[in-house]
């Protein structure tokens, strides 16, 4: 039986003193050392999902939910867990007066204060693991001198350099070529494989889930409507709402509108790996 890293219960994030819900009632479970994807237009809520995780709501948001659970333990979002997430915006989560060396220093002086007196060698290590040439030259550069798909390296770097088990990719290709997009999801994969990592991809791009996913979540309005293995999603999918966003993916214009207008909170079970909303 698959062992499970991340386990949420009935997750729900709503704004402060109003009852708009922006994820509703979403349960999640990560299996150990897997590529799980998680897919849907912008406002689905993937990503305000994996901000939880991360104990990085904005505070004018609360969560509720009935169960945390890490390797099998409860927690609360807010402790020290090993998890790492790439943010999508590599111009705004770097900061552009700050050289990559202080940035990846800061990460170790603040998550791995054992190492602070090789923390040169550990920078220069981690560059050069996440495909960046001349590593040690690098460290003395500000990120607007770096490229779109360096920058995002370095991102990389940032988040294993503190040796996670869980890695959440939020929109890890936005806005790189296609060509870059390959190289980064390749090198995505290839960490995962050599350091057994456990990786969720938050993407609305279907593209990136088949190439690189084990298992897919679909999100729409802030609930999960199918989930699977990602070969049972293409080949066989369940729900209108998947089947239309595959064949937008495919090009096909017979798609008059991607969204749907009732969810059904009842699920029906396709095969064990399987599940959709009526």
């Amino acid at each position: 039986m698959t062992k499970n890293i991340l386990e949420i219960e009935n997750l729900s994030i709503k704004v402060n003193n109003s009852e708009k819900v922006l994820v509703d009632d979403v349960s999640i479970k990560i299996p150990e050392s897997s590529i799980v994807g998680i897919v849907g237009e912008s406002g689905a809520g993937k990503s305000l999902t994996m901000m939880q995780v991360m104990n990085l709501l904005p505070e004018n948001l609360k969560s509720t939910y009935t169960s945390f659970k890490y390797d099998g333990k409860d927690f609360n979002p807010g402790d020290k867990l090993p998890i790492s997430m790439i943010f999508q915006d590599t111009m705004s989560s770097l900061n552009p007066l700050r050289t990559v060396g202080f940035h990846l220093f800061e990460v170790i002086e603040k998550y791995r204060k054992n190492d602070i007196d090789r923390k040169k060698e550990l920078a220069i290590s981690m560059l050069d693991k996440v495909g960046i040439s001349n590593p040690d030259l690098r460290l003395n550069q500000y990120p607007f001198e770096l490229s779109g798909g360096m920058r995002q390296r370095v991102m990389i770097a940032m988040a294993l350099i503190t040796e996670p088990k869980l890695l959440i990719a939020d929109e890890p290709t936005t806005a790189l070529d296609v060509t870059i997009q390959k190289q980064i999801l390749a090198l995505i994969f290839k960490l995962q494989k050599e350091m057994g990592l456990t990786v969720v991809i938050v993407s609305h791009d279907l593209g990136v889930i088949s190439a690189l996913c084990d298992y897919v979540k679909v999100m729409y309005y802030g609930k999960v409507l199918e989930e699977a293995s990602v070969e049972e999603i293409f080949s066989n999918p369940q729900h209108q709402y998947t089947k239309n966003l595959i064949a937008l993916a495919k090009f096909e214009t017979n798609v008059e509108s991607i969204g749907v207008s009732k969810i059904s909170n009842e699920w029906i079970e396709i095969s064990p790996s399987h599940r959709v909303r009526k």
